[in-house]
């Protein structure tokens, strides 16, 4: 048995985080967050996408996409890659290192519980989400038992939080995921089963 763990990442996730991009306004950055989403739907993936940005300067570091199913491995969820490999980029565990910018993570939607945990322990400074969990559980998934005051619990660690950028558009990424029969994925955990 291989002991090493291998995530396929589509090619236009291998070419997001090699090309050089610049997006200075939270909207392009989250426009960008979406055109992924979509290009993850149409290679298979989930209805997911994450992208880790310089916060100040506006540079693309890395990005990531749901790749659970394809990948067969619940933990590969698009923040979790997109983390991963910006980590690796930049060789380092901890993206708050003293001689780093202020990273920041955009996603197409609010955290699940696994990814709450990882926003704490990357080091990123800002957290930008469109959709809201309840858009995300409307559609079947499972969000996991974050905490309530989840927005109050990562500022407390001096991770700022914006939620509902661009919504309507996640949104509709969500129904057309579900409309065409996208798979979801650990509804048996969830309360809308």
């Amino acid at each position: 048995m291989d002991t090493a763990l291998h995530i396929r990442l589509p090619a236009f996730l291998i070419q997001a985080s090699d090309e050089p991009r610049v997006l200075t306004a939270p909207e392009a950055r989250m426009g960008y967050v979406l055109e992924l989403v979509h290009a993850n739907m149409a290679a298979g993936g989930g209805p997911f996408a994450a992208a880790v940005f310089e916060r100040d300067s506006g540079l693309l570091v890395s990005a990531g996409a749901n790749r659970v199913v394809p990948g067969h491995c619940s933990a590969a969820h698009a923040e979790i890659l997109a983390l991963s490999l910006a980590q690796a980029k930049l060789s380092t565990h901890d993206l708050s290192e003293d001689d780093l910018p202020a990273y920041e993570l955009v996603t197409s939607a609010e955290p699940c519980v696994m990814c709450f945990g990882a926003v704490i322990w990357s080091g990123v400074r800002s957290l930008v989400c469109a959709a809201r969990s309840d858009d995300v559980e409307a559609i079947g998934f499972d969000e996991g038992p974050r905490p309530e005051n989840w927005i109050g619990e990562l500022e407390a660690r001096g991770i700022t939080v914006t939620t509902g950028l661009l919504r309507d558009s996640a949104r509709k990424l969500l129904h057309d995921y579900y409309a065409c029969n996208g798979k979801i994925y650990n509804a048996r955990c969830s309360s809308n089963r």
